[in-house]
């Protein structure tokens, strides 16, 4: 785990130079193929979060206070010129403009999305995280319909769920980064041209995930 920020002390410059490479080409796929906003995140090592505060809440899974947003459309030059400046940065997607996410548990989620693609539903990215959640990127707007969408499907309870919608003001973390120290997270289904950019609507997926979602908690 080689970066600076923060203090927490790198490892050997060949290590940190081509994992830089391959966070810069990551980064710039996601601002230059998928129209996606990029943040450079903190990172956790031996308990402690390299944005050097003692007692963070979130160490490794926020954004770096001091880091600008790397904007969609960014090219590659621009990519390496900005994430220079925060070596070893996690790479983190901000939600709630380019996309709403709808997270369940990991277990739950790969099984809807085996389903749904049986179903040939549309369907977007999907990931995995170190610490066993599933996020599903749908339209934005999600978020703020949930409630009501679950509603209409008969949920009435919908906190029975092990089901909640991310929107505007909060992250994820983009594959290949570490998150909270516990591990990369993975691409479930990863992006395409075909989905990436045209993201299916949350009520085309939730019946779906909903139900999932339930029979694995009963």
């Amino acid at each position: 785990m080689g970066f600076t920020i923060g203090g927490i002390r790198e490892i050997r410059s060949g290590t940190r130079r081509r994992g830089r490479s391959s966070d810069c080409t990551a980064v710039a796929e996601f601002t230059g193929l998928w129209g996606w906003d990029v943040v450079p995140g903190a990172r956790a090592a031996g308990g402690a979060c390299s944005c050097g505060h003692a007692g963070c809440p979130a160490p490794g899974a926020h954004p770096l206070d001091f880091a600008p947003q790397v904007s969609a459309g960014a090219t590659l030059d621009e990519v390496t010129k900005a994430w220079g400046e925060f070596p070893g940065a996690a790479v983190l997607l901000p939600v709630g403009h380019a996309f709403d996410v709808i997270e369940v548990a990991e277990p739950a989620g790969r099984r809807a999305l085996a389903r749904l693609e049986r179903m040939g539903l549309p369907l977007g990215p999907v990931t995995a995280t170190p610490d066993g959640r599933a996020h599903f990127l749908v339209a934005p707007g999600a978020t703020a319909e949930l409630p009501e969408l679950l509603y209409r499907m008969g949920w009435d309870d919908p906190t029975s769920l092990d089901l909640r919608g991310l929107g505007t003001g909060t992250y994820i973390t983009a594959p290949p980064s570490d998150r909270g120290g516990l591990g990369p997270v993975r691409w479930l289904r990863p992006p395409a041209l075909d989905s990436a950019t045209r993201l299916p609507a949350a009520r085309l997926l939730l019946g779906t995930l909903a139900y999932v979602a339930h029979r694995s908690r009963a």
